[in-house]
């Protein structure tokens, strides 16, 4: 009942909604959906008779219905539906004892049955739930059991997990019939209650069934068996130990509801018509609790025994708030079944898109309007699919990782607002129906087939590579150069071309485009050492000192060299006698005179001056122009003297160096026609005509007076070319003790003792662990499917397993290298932000991780 000031004017209105079947399976984490059903939304209200200021309003909750909706198959740019944009009801919370509504506008409320808002005088307003009347009493006829354990132990072990897990408690029971051995969780329950408990065993992991003591009371294993006390017998059965290998992790897709509701025998491929029948969708507002409203001002402004809504008088300027958050629509509460308040933003769906896209793919980290409008679209049909996922808690979805991640308005970006507005009404369907959208946030290069993690098939849900099909995929991160590379056939002369490079950028004489073995190995001239000492002098800021006929071999060329980077003999300084006999411990020491032997020493230790394979100097030959070059090059690269700069490469755009700037914009630079290009491969840097940057690679370049790239070094990215390589889970590293990882696969593998060994020994279609072999002390246990990351706490199922031993050959740690996060399945967001920058569209993205699907328009 309603009670607002004799000015208030109160009307009813009729709510109504239609309900679809059950979809996909899902497991409850950001990207693994749970269980979902779908349900259509209320788009009219019909007026009915006032209420009487008397009347009771504790009757039970009205029906809801809503019209027929019909979707139909249309081209993804032409063709429109003539319906109108579904309503959704998001749980913003659930089971709270007190919820803040408020505006910076005026804030207005209506009960569920009024058409007409009344103003309240107030801005902020909070909401209690009291108890009206005493609680009736219920037939506390259902018992909540776990069956099927083979031994005492066993179930006292299970005993225990449900109690750390549920805080539940439960009674042994042993069933004669059968010979096995059960628990009977917590006491007495009305249906709802059963059933609520029962769906939280399940989401723990265990298999629980519900017990009709009416129905059943002539059933001596359900009946008698849960009066009966538990009898002292031992844990071992018929003289046997209990059975020790077991299959464990089978994923059961289907979800419990206190309103039957039919499925879909195929998730995947839909036989429903579209106009689904009209199901009860029951908000839980109990007729023994009633909604106080108070503000600052006034102790009580009214009190409801109906839901209430709350709404801004001004939504564009200052929209309704929950909590100081504001959200767009209207803020309904209620009493739900247990006492407390379920807060549910009632919102449009294209808004309640805006507010999920900016929160599931970041404009701010992933800016590419393309797959924006992917992720808008994926959000759109998921929302479409699972509507009445917890319809009989009276909302559609929840704003967290189990449905869809929503916070509202104040977490909108303009660019992912542009995409759901750029896609409004855009729907991906399979057959003519709305897919269940999964998405999932990085797939580590590979997505995987439903079936190997959700068990069901669906046409639609297929592995596929994250990145562009065929040879051309790298195409566009591709720079090129029409310099020809250096070739050697010795491969002691590969760094040198890298080196030589450097110099030759840095304006060094004499030295040829294309350097070669026979060039390398054949004898420097005294030209050629004059001008090379004169550019090191230049860079080195250095006088240039007059270069002895005795430079072109060791003793005389390390003082040379030295005298042009340092200006002096740093190490006829620096060394004494004792150092220079200890460093230059080369087998023809006593061949360098006296006055180079510092010289030689510093450089030797340094690494600078090489060292023969016969560990000789070979003090008295002309040396090379390799060994030269090797020696001029590392001192002035060491040295911080080669004007060389280092960055972190974005994607290759139009054949330019790409970097991020220090004001976080990307700056690119051109290359010249004839750079010098490099790639590492393994531990050795080679000369290129080409090099890939797909982004995230270190490189070392240098500028040319124009200011064009002549000089680009590029070692590999660490994430690989994946289109998901921007995300920082593309490759992780998790260690965990044996005893660690049997805790965590404790409710998964029981009773198998002390961990042994962790093996997988199933794979699916993107190389995820599918089936994982846990053996044991006791037995071994299998955990398959979607269950093994969860299991295992892990990020993703994509890992290898490495095993540290002791000196004793026992594990002593289970190393967990993997890629990606989520399920796997369906698109991926972060796969989908690398296609965009590849220039893909929206439609070839959703097409391409989502098999055989159109884009309808709903509306």
């Amino acid at each position: 009942m309603l009670r607002f000031p004799a000015r208030a004017i109160v009307l009813v209105v009729v709510y109504s909604i239609s309900v679809s079947s059950f979809v996909l399976a899902q497991q409850d984490r950001r990207e693994e959906m749970r269980p979902r059903r779908t349900q259509a939304q209320p788009n009219n209200r019909t007026p009915v008779e006032v209420l009487d200021a008397d009347t009771s309003s504790r009757s039970a909750a009205k029906e809801w219905s809503a019209p027929e909706t019909a979707i139909t198959r249309v081209d993804a740019t032409h063709g429109v539906l003539n319906g109108a944009e579904p309503i959704m009801r998001i749980a913003l919370a659930t089971d709270v004892r007190t919820a803040t509504v408020s505006t910076n506008a005026g804030l207005l409320s209506a009960t569920d049955f009024a058409e007409t808002f009344v103003p309240l005088g107030v801005a902020r307003v909070r909401v209690e739930s009291h108890l009206l009347a005493p609680m009736p009493v219920m037939a506390e006829t259902f018992l909540v059991r776990v069956a099927g354990l083979s031994s005492r132990a066993q179930a006292e072990e299970q005993a225990k997990l449900i109690r750390e897990a549920t805080a539940e408690k439960s009674q042994l029971v042993f069933d004669a019939e059968t010979e096995t051995w059960g628990l009977l969780i917590g006491g007495r329950r009305s249906r709802e209650e059963a059933e609520q408990a029962q769906t939280r065993l399940d989401e723990a992991g265990f298999v629980a069934t519900i017990v009709d003591l009416e129905s059943r009371a002539g059933n001596n294993s359900d009946s008698e068996a849960a009066k009966r006390p538990s009898p002292p017998i031992d844990s071992t059965r018929n003289g046997q130990p209990a059975t020790l290998t077991r299959t464990v992790g089978s994923f059961t897709p289907e979800p419990r509801a206190s309103t039957p509701a039919k499925t879909d025998p195929d998730p995947g491929k839909s036989t429903r018509t579209n106009n689904p029948a009209v199901r009860l969708a029951a908000r839980s507002s109990i007729a023994t609790r009633e909604l106080v409203a108070s503000s600052v001002t006034a102790a009580k402004l009214f009190s409801s025994t109906a839901p209430v809504l709350f709404a801004s008088d001004d939504e564009n300027k200052a929209p309704v708030r929950f909590n100081d958050k504001p959200y767009r629509g209207r803020v309904e509460i209620f009493a739900n079944s247990r006492g407390l308040l379920t807060v549910v933003n009632v919102i449009g769906l294209e808004d309640y898109v805006r507010g999920v896209v900016a929160n599931e793919l970041s404009p701010g980290g992933y800016p590419q309007l393309e797959a924006l409008k992917a992720q808008a679209i994926a959000a759109r049909t998921y929302a479409i699919k699972n509507r009445g996922q917890f319809m009989s808690q009276g909302f559609d979805l929840l704003p967290t990782t189990r449905s869809q991640v929503y916070r509202g308005l104040s977490s909108e970006q303009p660019l992912s607002s542009r995409a759901v507005d750029g896609t409004r009404g855009l729907v991906a369907t399979y057959e003519g129906q709305p897919i269940n959208a999964l998405y999932t946030s990085t797939c580590g290069g590979r997505t995987e087939d439903a079936v190997n993690i959700f068990v069901s098939e669906v046409p639609y849900l297929r592995g596929r590579e994250c990145s562009i099909e065929g040879r051309t995929k790298l195409d566009s991160f591709t720079i090129q150069s029409a310099r020809e590379p250096a070739e050697f056939k010795e491969e002691g002369h590969v760094p040198l071309a890298r080196l030589v490079a450097m110099l030759s950028v840095h304006n060094f004489g004499m030295l040829p485009a294309r350097i070669s073995d026979s060039w390398l190995s054949a004898p420097v001239s005294m030209g050629e050492l004059r001008s090379w000492f004169g550019s090191v002098a230049a860079l080195a800021h250095q006088p240039v000192v007059p270069t002895g006929e005795d430079a072109n071999r060791p003793p005389g060329f390390a003082t040379a060299l030295s005298l042009a980077v340092f200006g002096e003999s740093r190490a006829d300084t620096l060394l004494n006698d004792a150092d220079v006999e200890y460093y230059c411990a080369v087998r023809d020491a006593s061949e360098v005179p006296a006055p180079n032997r510092a010289d030689v020493a510093l450089l030797v230790r340094d690494g600078y001056l090489s060292v023969f394979p016969d560990a000789r100097l070979h003090a008295r030959e002309i040396m090379t122009r390799g060994r030269v070059l090797r020696a001029i090059a590392r001192l002035l690269e060491t040295r911080g003297l080669l004007q060389m700069q280092k960055g972190t490469a974005r994607p290759a755009a139009d054949g330019s160096l790409v970097l991020r700037s220090a004001k976080g914009k990307d700056q690119p630079f051109k290359v010249g026609r004839n750079a010098y290009l490099f790639r590492q491969l393994g531990e050795e840097i080679y000369a290129t005509r080409s090099v890939i940057l797909v982004g995230g690679e270190p490189v070392t370049f240098h500028l040319d007076n124009y200011g064009a790239v002549d000089y680009l070094e590029v070692r590999p990215a660490p994430n690989g070319a994946a289109a998901d390589r921007f995300s920082p889970f593309s490759n992780w590293t998790v260690e965990l003790t044996p005893g660690a990882v049997r805790a965590r696969l404790g409710r998964a593998a029981q009773g198998i003792g002390s961990l042994l060994d962790l093996r997988v020994i199933a794979r699916g279609a993107s190389r995820r662990a599918t089936d994982l072999q846990v053996m044991g002390s006791e037995g071994i246990a299998h955990v398959r499917g979607g269950r093994i990351r969860s299991a295992l706490g892990l990020r993703e199922q994509l890992f290898v397993v490495e095993k540290r031993y002791d000196s004793e050959g026992r594990v002593t740690a289970y190393i967990f290298t993997g890629r990606g996060w989520g399920h796997g399945v369906g698109l991926c967001q972060v796969g989908a932000y690398g296609l965009a920058r590849q220039g893909w569209s929206y439609e070839k993205i959703l097409q391409a991780y989502y098999t055989g699907i159109e884009l309808t328009r709903m509306y």
